[in-house]
């Protein structure tokens, strides 16, 4: 320990070069994480914080929450399956509000059975609707005409909704979304198509039974049920679409990140490895055993990393303020998680210098020849 430390000391530019380049790196790697979670709620973030366990569509939705008509009868079937708690309509569509200063925008409504499965599960201030043309808007646009006590009026001439209550991380096609009474939905829908008789909800949100599996159930409704096709709420996020797509490209360039940092770290130390033989040469051939050359090699690539985990966590929470439309937070756990991994891939990569290590001769200390490769 002393050892790595006082060569830290000594050699302070060197090592604080490393530890900023690999601060930048993992910095890096957190922010395009906090841009996926952002980007990926901004998509979808209504569907995966609303309580049904298991959504049923209609089969030919192919998993789009948009494109999806319940038939009637199916409720009723899907609510006799076994397993089955409760089973609730859910209607969703976008709608042409006015909110705030009377500008018209574009809102997602959320329909559903008040105190049934559909309500939404993130709830950070105000309360749930108790009533009809009372709704839970999304958090991140209460700044725009849908903060609690706000009035969001459906056009043309629709219902005007009271805002209750805000949701946290609930929008959905990157807009404002309201989470309303079914029949505020149902009415909404009669405005934009005055003759339509029958408004059908858009898919079923389902309670399973305590104890029993979201997958198994849904896997029964869709064997046991002609025309749908259930999903689990995680199996409904992750095939929402554009979000797979989303996923897969921020993966590739997440995964060149992390195979980069320990790359970096492990070619920095073999490097000085080979600058520094022929004085761990001499440590060995006066009595300094191989484990505590290498146990030194490594309390420095922790050292590195764990300054570079703290560069990067001041660069992390500095950029996300820059960043607060997308509904992105500073979060602890993914920069411990991070910090680990990369630790550990950094632990991995060192090897080969260790293995370098190893290999010092310490006779070669008095022949003059050189440290054998």
């Amino acid at each position: 320990m002393f050892l790595a430390l006082h060569e830290m000391k000594r050699a302070k530019v060197r090592f604080g070069l490393l530890a900023g380049a690999v601060g930048l790196l993992v910095f890096l790697i957190l922010f395009q994480q906090a841009l996926l979670g952002g980007l990926v709620n901004q998509f979808i973030g209504a569907l995966k914080h609303q309580s049904g366990e298991v959504l049923v569509y209609n089969d030919q939705a192919r998993k789009n929450l948009e494109g999806s008509i319940i038939r009637p009868g199916q409720l009723e079937a899907v609510t006799n399956v076994d397993g089955v708690k409760a089973a609730s309509p859910l209607g969703e569509a976008t709608f042409t509000v006015t909110a705030g200063s009377g500008n018209e925008t574009d809102a997602v409504l959320f329909g559903y059975v008040l105190g049934q499965p559909g309500e939404p599960t993130t709830l950070v201030k105000g309360r749930l609707p108790h009533g009809d043309n009372e709704a839970v808007a999304s958090e991140k646009d209460k700044g725009d005409g849908f903060g609690i006590g706000d009035t969001v009026q459906v056009q043309p001439d629709g219902a005007r909704i009271t805002v209750v209550g805000l949701a946290r991380d609930a929008n959905y096609s990157v807009s404002p979304v309201l989470f309303v009474s079914l029949t505020t939905f149902e009415a909404a829908k009669k405005v934009r198509n005055p003759d339509a008789t029958t408004v059908l909800p858009s898919a079923i949100a389902v309670q399973v039974e305590p104890g029993q599996s979201p997958a198994d159930v849904a896997a029964r409704i869709n064997a046991e049920v002609a025309g749908v096709e259930a999903l689990t709420r995680q199996q409904a996020v992750d095939g929402s679409p554009g979000v797979s797509s989303v996923r897969s490209s921020f993966t590739v360039i997440l995964g060149l990140f992390y195979l980069v940092v320990p790359l970096v770290t492990g070619l920095f130390f073999l490097i000085v490895t080979f600058q520094k033989a022929a004085a761990l040469t001499l440590l060995r051939a006066i009595g300094a055993s191989a484990g505590t050359l290498v146990c030194s090699l490594l309390v420095q690539v922790v050292a590195v990393m764990l300054g570079g985990s703290l560069v990067a966590f001041g660069l992390y929470a500095g950029a996300l303020q820059g960043v607060k439309n997308l509904g992105v937070r500073v979060e602890i756990l993914p920069v411990v998680v991070t910090s680990l991994v990369v630790l550990a891939l950094a632990l991995l990569t060192s090897l080969v210098a260790v293995r370098r290590v190893l290999r010092l001769d310490p006779l070669s200390a008095t022949t003059g020849a050189g440290v054998q490769i």
